[in-house]
Order: structure tokens, then C-alpha cells, then sequence
């Protein structure tokens, strides 16, 4: 081990210390940004590479949150805007999606694939339903792996299924206006049952959620680090969840209902 995997770790052992007793995020959701810009700054031909790369290192992100206490992390791995890229990348990136998502469940993690699979190859969507089937009864973290997936199409898509819903029921529109709420939608998403995410990273230096997990990102805190997917350590999570528990989460509520919320608590 070099000086510096040694200052290193010793800087994340610290960082580990600060979060003991602290709460812990129980949903961490990962935008993970940077791969293409990585490749180049890598020198590097083919942006598949940096693909590559950043999708070896998911696993020692989810390592990373399982020791941590987090209990369910979802993955951006493939939006539906990325799917409009040049046909070469989007297949090569299909191709390494397909083989993480294999590892995933050849490593016993529970997946779960979130987004539109009907705007994926036959081939890569029945990986995704084999890999969510085949650890479905497997403890411990979930891993969403979000392929095709944009959170505006979320929500047309959880629409059309509460109508698809309702109407083999036989409830006419109206009646479905009267009693039509918040969670009816909720209900339909494609993280149905699932805790909205309390911490959502992007790393890559961009300032935005860019259509991740819009519904679910209401009351969620963003983490924004300039470090590229690639180059992100176990040190960059445990910061980002230490920023996280430095912050006072209101949920709508001013700090004198928080603070009277604390008290009878």
C-alpha cells in the first residue's frame, strides 16, 4: 500500500468513525455520471471503455453502502435519453449492462430492474426480468438497476397503468376524479413498496437530477460531487452521507414544527 492509499484510508476509517450513531440513509440513489468525459481524459479511443469501467466499480459501491447500513440503492444506468445515442455506443453499453446485471446476480444481490423495459432489446429486457425473478427471495440490499429509465415516462407509465387498472374494474373516469390521490400514483410507479430515496448522488460535477427519479426525489437530499464515476471512492460516499446527516431534513415543515415535532418524539 502507497502513501497515499494510506492517508486514504485512513481518511475514510475517520470518516466511518463520524457516522457511528448517526442515521444512516436507508435509500441512496446514484446517478452515475462521468464515464464518457473519463474515457477521453483517459486517452482513451472508445468511450465503451469508460463504460466498462465504471460499471466494474458498482460493485464496490454496493459493498460500500452495505457496510454503511444502507438498505436499498438505486443505479442509473441507462436513461431513455441515452438510448437516442450513436446505435454503436448504445449497443456495446447494452452489452455491458447485460454482463453487470449477470454479476449482480451471480454475486447474490437482490436486484431489481426500474424503467421501461418495452423500450429495450428483447434480449436485454428478459435479462433484466430473469435477474429481478431469480433473486427475488435473496436478504439484504436491493440494487435497482434503472435501465430505460426517465422519470417523466415514469409517471405516464404509472398513469396509463392506474387507468389500465381501474378500468378493468369497471370505474369510469369520473368516479376515478373523485377519489384519484397521491398514492394511487405512487402505487403504480416502478418503485412501488419501495422507501422514497433519502440521498441521491450525481457525480461528475453536473448540478441537476436530469429527470432521475422525479416523483420519488421530492423530499430526497442532493449530494453533488465534481469526482467522475470512475474515480469515485469509498471515501466520496462516506462524505456524502456525512453531509447528508448534517442536515436537517423538514419535510415541509417550518423549524418550529420541527422543533415541536422533536420534542414529543
Amino acid at each position: 500500500m502507497g502513501f497515499r492509499d494510506l492517508v486514504y484510508r485512513l481518511y475514510e476509517r475517520r470518516l466511518e468513525a463520524s457516522l457511528a450513531g448517526l442515521s444512516i440513509p436507508r435509500h441512496v440513489g446514484v446517478i452515475l455520471d462521468g464515464n464518457r468525459r473519463w474515457a477521453r481524459w483517459a486517452g482513451l479511443a472508445d468511450v465503451s471503455d469508460g463504460h466498462q469501467k465504471g460499471a466494474d466499480h458498482i460493485f464496490e459501491l454496493i459493498g460500500w453502502c452495505r457496510q454503511a447500513g444502507v438498505e436499498v440503492v438505486t443505479l442509473w444506468l441507462l436513461s431513455t435519453d441515452n438510448l437516442a445515442r450513436p446505435s454503436a455506443e448504445v449497443e456495446a453499453l447494452l452489452r455491458i449492462i447485460e454482463s453487470t446485471v449477470r454479476e449482480l446476480v451471480a454475486q447474490g444481490w437482490h436486484v431489481k430492474p426500474v424503467g421501461a423495459l418495452d423500450l429495450l432489446p428483447v434480449e436485454t429486457a428478459q435479462i433484466l426480468k430473469d435477474a429481478a425473478e431469480a433473486t427475488a427471495a435473496n436478504p439484504g440490499l436491493l440494487v435497482n438497476v434503472a435501465v430505460g429509465y426517465g422519470g417523466r415516462r415514469e409517471i405516464a407509465d404509472a398513469v396509463r397503468s392506474l387507468l389500465h387498472d381501474h378500468a378493468t374494474k369497471g370505474t369510469t373516469i369520473e368516479e376515478l376524479a373523485e377519489i384519484l390521490d397521491v398514492e394511487h400514483i405512487a402505487d403504480h410507479l416502478y418503485t412501488a413498496g419501495l422507501p422514497d430515496p433519502d440521498l441521491i448522488i450525481r457525480t461528475s460535477g453536473e448540478k441537476r437530477i436530469s429527470n432521475f427519479l422525479l416523483w420519488q426525489a421530492a423530499y430526497a437530499e442532493l449530494y453533488f460531487t465534481e469526482t467522475l464515476w470512475p474515480d469515485f471512492e469509498e471515501k466520496d460516499l462516506l462524505a456524502a452521507i456525512l453531509d447528508y446527516q448534517g442536515r436537517q431534513r423538514r419535510f415541509g415543515l417550518t423549524r418550529e414544527q420541527l422543533a415541536h415535532s422533536d420534542g414529543k418524539r
